[in-house]
């Protein structure tokens, strides 16, 4: 079929959809500015590895860590840096009650900020951070700031636990309850949209094989493992594609 063709069907088929959800990844968030990690322009390189950010090197060493961390994430947020047209259309098909929820890979938090209600984060979101022996969360910016104001690394007032990242480090497991939830949420779905995901790294990758039966809509540049078994497959630019599709759904145009 041709782009448009399918674009159609792929709209009828989120309207006639019992559960629908859509998983992001890194292409999602570069249209807003965010660096990847991986690929000719990722982050991890000659200047930061995947060992300065592993759990053993924040338990050996949580100050080093928190500098390398202060500085990774300068890069990875850059000011002024907002939702986009893709977080948006996910966030208008979720609020119309046709997806039922967006699963990320993200940990930017720009799901939330787009208006999206139900954004399962399956690593974690860099907005928080967690005392790794309480669980007590708070703002990262406040912590952040009592790094720079030279307390390093910092603690919990609670129980005297360091900080860490509301994300899930190397070497740490996803959360099994946001695991199971959005497993079982694939296996349901009828319509699962992936959308700026490479889906190359596990567990989050293996979540469309969950599909017992149903349609999935790839949008990616790059060919993903599924394209054999994919129903659709769009390789263009998700803030161009997931508007009109959007626009297709709720307003039902059937050009």
């Amino acid at each position: 079929m041709e782009r448009s063709e399918d674009l159609a069907a792929l709209a009828s088929d989120l309207r006639e959809a019992d559960t629908a959800i859509a998983l992001t990844g890194a292409g999602l968030s570069a249209a807003s500015g965010i660096p990847t990690f991986r690929g000719e322009d990722g982050i991890w390189g000659e200047e930061f590895s995947e060992a300065d950010f592993h759990i053993s090197r924040f338990e050996r060493d949580p100050a080093g860590f928190w500098e390398d961390r202060l500085e990774l994430n300068g890069l990875l947020r850059p000011d002024g840096i907002e939702p986009n047209t893709a977080h948006e259309a996910l966030a208008d098909l979720e609020n119309a009650g046709t997806l039922d929820a967006v699963v990320t890979q993200n940990t930017d938090g720009l799901h939330d900020a787009a208006g999206t209600g139900t954004v399962l984060e399956l690593h974690g979101n860099a907005d928080r951070v967690v005392c790794h022996r309480c669980g007590r969360t708070k703002p990262a910016t406040e912590i952040h700031d009592r790094i720079r104001s030279g307390e390093n690394p910092p603690t919990c007032g609670d129980c005297n636990g360091v900080y860490k990242p509301d994300v899930v480090l190397f070497g740490e497991l996803l959360s099994r309850e946001v695991l199971k939830r959005t497993r079982r949420l694939a296996e349901d779905s009828d319509v699962i949209v992936a959308a700026g995901s490479s889906l190359q790294v596990d567990p989050a990758a293996s979540l469309p094989s969950y599909q017992r039966d149903g349609v999935l809509a790839i949008v990616n540049f790059e060919e993903t493992r599924y394209a054999s078994r994919a129903t659709y497959t769009f390789r263009e630019d998700v803030t161009e594609l997931l508007p009109a599709l959007a626009t297709r759904v709720l307003k039902c145009d059937p050009e």
